[in-house]
């Protein structure tokens, strides 16, 4: 019984961590890509056109990611 109340106990503890490792790391996404949308609100655009290509490349260095995150 002992045996399997540490079980438990290790068990809920490293679930308890990888949450937290879990929603740092969730945490640091968005704040990158944040940074680059509020760039793209800093920004005093001339057009439509402008700031679609800002647009556009924030999607296209997302696209990029995400082909590496599904390559590892």
């Amino acid at each position: 019984m002992a045996h399997e109340d540490k079980q438990a106990f290790f068990i809920k503890e490293l679930q308890a961590r990888f949450d937290v490792k879990l929603k740092e790391q969730e945490l640091s996404i968005v704040e990158y890509w944040k940074s680059h949308l509020d760039k793209i609100l800093t920004m005093k655009p001339e057009g439509i056109a402008s700031l679609q290509l800002q647009i556009k490349r924030i999607s296209d260095m997302m696209t990029n990611r995400i082909k590496i995150l599904k390559k590892e």
